[in-house]
């Protein structure tokens, strides 16, 4: 089979290649729509990179305001999507997967010709689109709407399966396909030992956006006891998309500044390995989620994790177990959960312990590649014949 995986900001690298690599180790041919890589995206997997979109505006990033950029964006990837009908014409897919569709309102005026080439079919990482939190209006437009376009739409909760079926999608249309361990480019590295009297570090890692609930880990930081806040570090690591100066007031404000760090820089997957490798707990206090590229590759870490019951994590962590969950918005709960932790260690090991194990039980990409397989196929029973003397059909692409 031909399979076109469509990613245009590439905003889920990590998920798109183990994906595609699987897929290939299938035994098909995929080549991957995106954008030019950043030099920390890494991996076999970049040559399958198609780099379609936006390679003219790149050079423009941070060096104007950003809703000019994003206009300007808008009208590049209304171009881009125009020559992807032509690129995908002479590739002759079988299936077309998305993986995001950036801009809905666009986006459904290219699929009607889209759907004569090749099968379609949508990944819903967010089935409340973009987190509740679009950067713009425009990208905001159509985002439930285009769904009801594609022949199969992919989630990997049964939460974002219910919330897809509350919005009118036929229930024959949504496939639930779980989602992979991820890990950095190389594995976490655990020190052998503890040091009893070193700090418990918290982790909060990867983009620094509002649903996140930054401010509520801040919060719960200043509600914990000070006897253990005292022997606690927390570390906010990640690009930031929000204004940090309000995060950075209310650590002053509550008194914290001596136990948090907020290092607002991107995070390579050299560098998440790194700091898994030197934290005790992973925070992820969302405020909104289905699946999380965060949250599987934090399991791949082996230490306990606090976080809230929305989407995969209250689908797969169990509270007590691998960790603690709490309630959305429930800033004490977490400074309760958090002391817990901290002020023992022999608890600490214990969920890491089941994190391992859960990391160890996870599906395999392997597995994860044969479940979309059958839905590709369920949706294209013929594929279309290979011509082993093209070289667009030769695994890796051009």
């Amino acid at each position: 089979m031909r399979i076109a995986l469509i990613d245009p900001s590439l905003f889920t690298w990590p998920y798109d290649s183990a994906l595609a690599l699987a897929l290939r180790d299938a035994g098909h041919t995929v080549r991957i729509f995106g954008k030019e890589p950043r030099a920390a995206d890494t991996g076999p997997a970049l040559e399958l990179l198609e780099p379609h979109f936006y390679r003219e505006i790149e050079p423009l990033v941070g060096r104007m305001p950003q809703p000019l950029f994003l206009g300007i964006k808008g009208l590049s990837h209304t171009f881009h999507m125009a020559r992807l009908l032509r690129e995908l014409r002479a590739f002759r897919p079988d299936v077309i997967h998305f993986q995001w569709a950036p801009l809905p309102a666009v986006d459904r005026l290219f699929l009607p010709a889209l759907r004569r080439i090749a099968k379609t079919v949508l990944t819903v990482h967010d089935s409340a689109p973009f987190n509740g939190n679009p950067r713009s209006a425009l990208q905001a437009a159509g985002a439930i709407k285009i769904m009801s376009s594609f022949d199969r739409l992919i989630v990997h909760t049964e939460a974002a399966a219910q919330r897809l079926r509350s919005y009118g999608m036929r229930p024959e249309q949504v496939v639930r396909v779980p989602h992979g361990p991820l890990e950095g480019s190389t594995p976490p590295v655990r020190r052998a030992a503890r040091d009893a009297q070193a700090p418990v570090t918290v982790l909060l890692f990867g983009r620094i956006k509002h649903y996140k609930g930054t401010d509520l880990l801040l919060r719960a930081a200043a509600e914990m006891r000070r006897d253990l806040l005292a022997r606690t570090r927390i570390r906010v690591v990640g690009q930031p998309f929000i204004d940090l100066a309000p995060l950075h007031e209310l650590v002053a404000n509550a008194g914290i500044s001596d136990y948090v760090q907020i290092e607002p820089r991107f995070v390579s997957d050299q560098e998440v390995s790194e700091l898994l490798g030197a934290a005790d707990i992973v925070a992820l206090p969302y405020r909104e989620i289905d699946a999380s590229g965060v949250l599987m590759t934090a399991i791949s870490a082996g230490v306990p994790i606090v976080a809230t019951r929305v989407g995969l994590f209250a689908e797969l962590l169990q509270d007590g177990v691998h960790g603690k969950l709490i309630d959305v918005e429930d800033h004490s709960a977490l400074a309760r959960a958090l002391e817990a932790l901290v002020e023992s260690s022999e608890l600490r090991e214990r969920m890491g312990t089941q994190v391992r194990a859960l990391r160890d039980a996870l599906p395999t990409w392997n597995s994860i590649a044969q479940q979309t397989t059958s839905l590709y196929e369920a949706l294209v029973p013929t594929p279309r014949p290979s011509k082993a003397s093209d070289p667009l059909y030769v695994h890796g692409g051009p």
